[in-house]
């Protein structure tokens, strides 16, 4: 059985739904702090079991008879996340699981000029030691464009700090690659690179967004501490700010500049660019047309 946790997420109930397209429902489980938000997936004969990260017991319960076990990055940044992520590993070494996945990030190392990395290396790390075989799905940036872009369709411009070479997937491709990895007849050890098959910048962004747009839109690099001091008169708390300034400062030191043609390979065709999401962001409505 492939038991999922973090099923009523994104990521990870993107996953579930390609797995449902793969194996019967039956062989599928998933591990979820409100079975009433897993339902649907009830419905359609997934055993649903409820648990979280800061209950060992429940966690050891919910990956019963689980002969892989995917684990999804915690979001709680009110706790300690890396505790949260051993206990986790714990539980499926205890419930005896023959292979732990874990949705780690593109770059991850402890020497990183971006901090969440340090989490999921030492993630990483208590994987490695834990005696199982283990897969670390290191996926590119994804996610709501406009967190990274800024106002772009507002104003027309992408204002933000210097920045460098990145990859940004789409969700849909990263959950299609996990389920292609879990499903696979040979599995795949250790950290696996899910990239773009190049990086792309910011100024790509804007030449995508021009594209679609049928407008300019026009890449402005701004100072980062002006840029820090505009976010705080925005609104957004400095930490925070300087938090999401050390991601641009990450890129252009080169730290996410490696491609790698795995997520090409897994999926059989090329992932969706750039300029497919924004397009299909505005298709969608989620984007609206920058000012003429």
């Amino acid at each position: 059985m492939i038991i999922v946790t973090g099923a009523t997420g994104a990521l990870n109930g993107a996953t579930v739904d390609q797995l449902l397209k793969r194996v019967p429902p039956h062989h599928i489980g998933v591990s979820v702090r409100d079975p009433a938000r897993a339902q649907h997936l009830a419905d359609r004969g997934v055993r649903v079991r409820q648990a979280s990260y800061n209950n060992p017991q429940a966690l050891r319960r919910s990956f019963a008879d689980a002969d892989q076990v995917l684990l999804v990055s915690s979001s709680d940044q009110s706790s300690d996340v890396v505790a949260q992520h051993d206990r986790a590993i714990d539980a499926a070494v205890d419930a005896g699981a023959h292979r732990i996945l874990y949705t780690s990030a593109h770059g991850t190392a402890f020497d990183t000029p971006y901090p969440p990395l340090r989490i999921h290396a030492a993630t990483e790390h208590h994987l490695a030691e834990s005696g199982v075989a283990w897969t670390a799905l290191r996926n590119g940036f994804y996610g709501d464009p406009s967190q990274l872009l800024g106002a772009w369709q507002e104003t027309g411009v992408i204002a933000m700090p210097a920045d460098g070479p990145f990859s940004w997937v789409d969700r849909r491709d990263a959950a299609e690659a996990a389920a292609a990895i879990l499903t696979a007849d040979k599995p795949l050890d250790g950290p696996v690179d899910l990239t773009l098959p190049e990086p792309v910048t910011l100024a790509d962004f804007a030449a995508s967004a021009s594209e679609v747009t049928g407008h300019q839109i026009d890449r402005v690099v701004v100072d980062d501490e002006t840029w820090v001091r505009d976010a705080m008169n925005n609104g957004v708390p400095e930490e925070v700010a300087r938090f999401t300034l050390s991601m641009f400062q990450a890129t252009r030191s080169g730290h996410f500049a490696n491609s790698d043609p795995m997520l090409t390979r897994l999926l059989g065709r090329r992932p969706r660019s750039i300029t497919d999401q924004l397009r299909e962001r505005i298709a969608d409505g989620q984007v609206s047309d920058p000012p003429r």
